[in-house]
């Protein structure tokens, strides 16, 4: 991981903002989960918990995992703060993903949105996959390489950015139905005030049963 997204500088961020993100889940997930039947899921990446209490408030149990304990601190108030029975449903633990390992084979859906690795990025999408239960969902979401041709801000490593075809590269073919596989364009805003559109490279497969 570049040592400007390392743990200290997401410590310091979370710790030094009243709000990071929007407080909102990512369009991503309510346009690929809202169908799913609610299970196990693992949240991976989990930043201050808006995907993880969106999944919970389904009636998922979900295990919601960062490297920050900032990060998780401020989710676990938030979830707590907007729906108790949701809260209940919600495993905080505080972890690496460049090196933790989910348990094999235990989740119904395992999400994960905009983790910034590079070069243990492979790795990563391998250990995310082997945590699908057979029959569940792998829902991996990221910046698309195309970010680095517009405006909106992004940090200019281009290592940091992938396609679904990088993520589909890492799946056996034998073992996994590809469901979406897409360079998902969204209107944005850059640092000047601009209208812009960015990608999302979106990758959700199904592990057979």
């Amino acid at each position: 991981m570049p040592e400007e997204f390392g743990k200290d500088f997401w410590e310091e961020r979370y710790a030094g903002h009243t709000h990071v993100w929007s407080g909102r889940p990512n369009p991503q997930l309510v346009a690929e989960a809202e169908d799913l039947a609610p299970g196990t899921a693992l949240d991976a990446g989990c930043g201050e918990g808006a995907d993880a209490i969106w999944l919970a408030s389904r009636g998922w149990r979900v295990t919601a995992v960062d490297f920050a304990t900032a990060a998780l601190r401020r989710a676990r108030e938030h979830a707590e703060s907007l729906d108790a029975d949701a809260a209940g449903r919600i495993d905080w633990a505080q972890a690496d993903l460049t090196e933790w390992a989910p348990p094999e084979e235990r989740f119904d859906l395992v999400s994960t949105h905009y983790v910034h690795l590079a070069a243990s990025r492979e790795a990563f999408f391998r250990r995310m996959a082997a945590s699908v239960a057979p029959g569940g969902t792998l829902l991996i979401v990221g910046h698309h390489p195309l970010d680095l041709q517009t405006t909106i801000q992004r940090p200019p490593i281009p290592e940091l950015f992938f396609t679904a075809e990088d993520v589909v590269a890492v799946l056996d073919p034998g073992r996994w139905d590809v469901v979406a596989a897409d360079a998902r364009p969204r209107p944005a805003t850059d640092h000047d005030g601009n209208e812009v559109t960015i990608h999302d490279t979106v990758l959700r497969a199904r592990r057979r049963p």
